[in-house]
Formats: C-alpha cells, sequence, structure tokens
C-alpha cells in the first residue's frame, strides 16, 4: 500500500481512512505500507503503524509545498503541481527495490499522485481515489480574484489530464462515492470503478443516543482548516446565517472547532461565537465537543469525497443540516437521516425547524445513528476492498 501520507495521527481524512482500513486489512493480508512525510518529527509516529504492517517503509517527499524548486518543476514539466509536491525519488527507489526482490499480489495505490512512484510492473494496481482532484482544485482557483485564476489554468489542464492517465493505468479503480464513481466513468466510460466507500470512526460511534436538551442549543462546525471548504463553511456560517439565526434565537451559540481554526479564520471569539482549536491526537476533546453540542451545521459547497465530519456527527448522535453537496456521496435522505439547506433563509428555517419539534430532533439523529453503524463501518469497508484485491488477483 503506497500512501501520500503518513497514516497516523488520524488527523486528516485520508489518514483516519488508511489507519482503519489497516488495522482490519491486517487479520487476512500482509501489509507492506510505503508511507510519505515531510518533517523528520513525523517518524515518532512509526510505531503506531508497526502492529498492522508486515513493514513499513517512511519516505521523504519536499516539506514546504510552496518552495521555488517545486514551484519551477510544475511550470517547465508537463507534471501538474500536485504531482512535484508529493514526488520522492526515494519512494520510487524503495518500490522498484521492493517488487524486485518480492512477490505482491497487489499494489494499493490511496489517491492518483501517488502513481508517478510505481515503475513499469506486472503487479495488478488498484488505485483508490479519495476525491477527484481536479475538481476540488478548480473550486480553489475559482474562489482566486479573477486576475490570478490564468496563472493556474494550465496546472488544472495538466491535473485531469495525469489524473486520467492513471486511472486508464491501473488494473481497477476505486472511489468512495457513487457520485465520483459516475464523474470517473463520464470521463472514461472504458472504467467501471468499485465503490470502497469511507466509514465513521469507531471511537466515534456512542453506545446509545443520551437524551438530549434543545432549549439552549450550541450548533458545532468540525473541520481541518487547512482545506478551503472547511474554512468557506466556517465563514459563511459565521457571517451569513449565525446573524439571522441569533434574531430568531438569541440564546443560541456557535462552536466552530478543528485544526487550524484561530490561524486560518482569524476570527476573534464573540459572545456567542467560540473558536476551538483542536489538536488531532486529543480524541477526548473531538468527542467531547460532540457530546455537548445540540446541531451540526455544515453549509459545504465544496466538491471532494465524501464527508468524514458528517459521519462523525451521525455516529456521536448528533443531528445534521447540511446542504445538498455536504451529503454527495452518502446514502443518506432529506427528512429522513440529515435536513437539507442551500441558502442562509433554508438554514435557519431548517435549524428551527428542528430545535421546535423534540420528536423531529430525535428521528433525524435515530435514522442517521442506526445507518452509520449499519453501512459505514470499517470493518464492512475492509470486507469490501478484499473482495477488491481477489477479484485483482484471481485475474
Amino acid at each position: 500500500m503506497l500512501t501520500p501520507y503518513l497514516p497516523y495521527p488520524p488527523a486528516s481524512g485520508g489518514q483516519i481512512r488508511t489507519l482503519n482500513l489497516l488495522k482490519y486489512l491486517r487479520a487476512k493480508n500482509e501489509i507492506t505500507l510505503i508511507a510519505l512525510y515531510k518533517n523528520d518529527s513525523e517518524k515518532k509516529y512509526l510505531p503506531y503503524l508497526k502492529p498492522y504492517c508486515k513493514e513499513v517503509y517512511l519516505c521523504k517527499r519536499p516539506e514546504k509545498a510552496w518552495q521555488p524548486e517545486n514551484i519551477f518543476r510544475s511550470i517547465f514539466s508537463v507534471n501538474p503541481f500536485l504531482i512535484v509536491r508529493n514526488y520522492s525519488s526515494q519512494a520510487t527507489s524503495t518500490l522498484k527495490e521492493l517488487i524486485t526482490k518480492e512477490k505482491f499480489d497487489v499494489i494499493h495505490a490511496e489517491t492518483f499522485y501517488i502513481m508517478p512512484h510505481i515503475l513499469e510492473t506486472d503487479t495488478p494496481i488498484l488505485l483508490v481515489e479519495q476525491t477527484i482532484e481536479f475538481k476540488v482544485y478548480q473550486h480553489y482557483v475559482n474562489s482566486l480574484p479573477f486576475f490570478i485564476r490564468p496563472l493556474f489554468s494550465m496546472d488544472i489542464i495538466k491535473l485531469k489530464y495525469w489524473e486520467r492517465y492513471y486511472w486508464r493505468k491501473a488494473f481497477l479503480v476505486g472511489a468512495v462515492s457513487e457520485s465520483d464513481r459516475m464523474t470517473i466513468t463520464g470521463l472514461e466510460p472504458s472504467i467501471k470503478p468499485v465503490i470502497i466507500p469511507n466509514g465513521a470512526g469507531e471511537e466515534m460511534i456512542v453506545d446509545k443516543l443520551e437524551s438530549k436538551k434543545i432549549n439552549r442549543p450550541i450548533l458545532l462546525f468540525v473541520g481541518n482548516f487547512f482545506w478551503l471548504q472547511n474554512t468557506e463553511a466556517a465563514k459563511y456560517l459565521i457571517d451569513k446565517i449565525y446573524p439571522l439565526l441569533a434574531q430568531a434565537i438569541p440564546s443560541i451559540q456557535l462552536v466552530i472547532a478543528g485544526q487550524n481554526a484561530r490561524d486560518k479564520l482569524r476570527i476573534p471569539d464573540r459572545e456567542h461565537i467560540k473558536i476551538l482549536d483542536i489538536d488531532p491526537n486529543d480524541s477526548e476533546l473531538v468527542k467531547k465537543v460532540y457530546a455537548n453540542s445540540t446541531v451540526f451545521v455544515a453549509p459545504i459547497f465544496g466538491p471532494g469525497g465524501t464527508r468524514l465530519k458528517i459521519l462523525a456527527a451521525m455516529s456521536s448522535g448528533l443531528p445534521i443540516v447540511t446542504t445538498q453537496t455536504g451529503i454527495e456521496g452518502l446514502d443518506i435522505s432529506n427528512n429522513k437521516h440529515v435536513l437539507i439547506a442551500n441558502t442562509p433563509l433554508e438554514f435557519v428555517a431548517q435549524i428551527k425547524k428542528i430545535l421546535s419539534n423534540k420528536d423531529t430532533y430525535d428521528k433525524i439523529r435515530k435514522n442517521a445513528y442506526e445507518l452509520v453503524k449499519e453501512k459505514y463501518n470499517w470493518k464492512k469497508i475492509a470486507a469490501e476492498l478484499e473482495i477488491a484485491y481477489q477479484r485483482i488477483k484471481k485475474a
């Protein structure tokens, strides 16, 4: 298995995904993990991965994304910036040596931009796309001032070209959602991806749904604020939704929590708004934040993968109000598992609706909680992944 990050600590969606897959795959598989890292301080996490793998190889990639060498190589080569900044010559040589010495049944690549490290081989490749990267980067470019956008347009073209190229190069492609699967097939009709979804972290699944008081509500949004989609959502919530909501429910409070929250949002605490930084290792604080809140509100408009934050809220028993984009890729329904809103006024109406009716509140959270336990648990997802491995191996 190749990953463009160290799968510990479980701080980002990719890290959470890989760590949970390793936990369950180890029972029936011998896994050799090649993981890229940026900073030598990350090596201290190696002992957390060794119990799940036969061997672990850590390979250095550029520490800083926007260093001059990366920018120069991206501009004056056929490769997009995403591939350049995640390339490790050490990973390429390590993988070449391993394939020469040992026989592997499958090479599992998490993300297309790890694929350039795989030289010619007869070993079948399963490429799992955690998101459709060119769509995510296009959304980022669209958020920039119009006069800057042309500077990035060529990189988007290169990104889309190479993403599609590596889909074709893999023996089998995996997507995390039905919408991503349809995007891949729409661009490359000959490719028939399998779906290997994301799951809910076991540490977030509560034993039972405790009764919640809804008369003094606390709204919650959690995210890693290195990602544009999360900073957009938080600012939309603070600037466009909360002022309208506070007029209707003056006592309502808002908590924005996650990695780099204060640094990226740069919004001071107000009387009823709290910005909370959470260290990725502090799982107890994460659980406490969810447990102390009343409604999870996620005004997500950016594309990409499936939403681990939504699954975490479902697992913890928090009812959710989010956008249609926010549930993209998840098999959940409006008015059954979540409430959907796509404008500030719609968000206010849906939040008022769920807070004014205890039966609706309990129904939504119960349906979501039962669904996440049944469908989005990592044990089942790892079993689906093993079926994909066997399909490749037999071929």
